[in-house]
Order: structure tokens, then sequence, then C-alpha cells
């Protein structure tokens, strides 16, 4: 349960990140919702990991820390995303990038633990009954 607190935890700092720029940048055209979107896809999944005992709730945390992490680099290259061009700089930059790649190698360490440990549905059957 620990790891699952760790990841769900992550998930919600980059949240909160994105919550707060999207105050700033809501005006924004594309990026400005897709903060939003962020925002709550995290607090969603932060509240699966903590109440859902599945192994898709970790996996929503990779989903979740491989997607947001992708599209801040893709901003900081020349071309930017959606024109809008970030760098490497800032307390929230590195809040959420850090938090995605913890949310990201939690996530994958809680979808191999728990895959491994479930017992497929066919094997929990005994015979004759």
């Amino acid at each position: 349960m620990t790891v699952r607190l760790v990841a769900a935890a992550a998930v919600l700092a980059s949240a909160v990140v994105h919550f707060k720029l999207w105050t700033d940048f809501k005006d924004l055209h594309v990026v400005g919702p897709a903060f939003m979107l962020n925002a709550v896809a995290g607090v969603v999944i932060a509240a699966l990991l903590v109440a859902w005992k599945s192994w898709l709730a970790p996996l929503l945390a990779v989903g979740f820390g491989i997607a947001t992490l992708a599209a801040f680099i893709v901003s900081t290259t020349p071309k930017g995303l959606f024109d809008v061009h970030e760098k490497w700089s800032g307390g929230y930059v590195w809040t959420a990038a850090i938090a995605e790649v913890v949310a990201i190698v939690a996530g994958l360490y809680l979808v191999s633990q728990e895959r491994r440990t479930t017992v497929p549905e066919r094997e929990r059957t005994t015979v004759g009954s």
C-alpha cells in the first residue's frame, strides 16, 4: 500500500501544478484546457490508486506520467507544443517533472507486482465446485 500512496501523491502533485498552470494560462486555445484536463485526471487517478485495488489504477498512473512528461518535453523543443515554448527551469517545472517520473516508476513497479500476484480466474476454481 505504501507504493500506491507514493504513486497517488506523485500524480496528485502533478495535478496540483497543472491546476496552478491552468489558472495562469487558461486562455491559451489548446494548452489551457489541457492543463485543466490534466488536473482533473490527476485527482481521479490518485483517488483510484487509493480506493481501487486493481492493477489498472497504477497503469493509469504510468500513462498519466508518460503523457504529461512527454507533452512537456515536446514543449521544450524548438517547435514547441501548440506555440508554447517551455524551458527546464522553475519550481513548478521541476516539481511536476519529478512527480511524473515518480508516478511512472511507482506505477510500473505496482503493475509488475500486482499482475504477478493476480491468480487467473480458472486457477481459483476448485475441481468439483
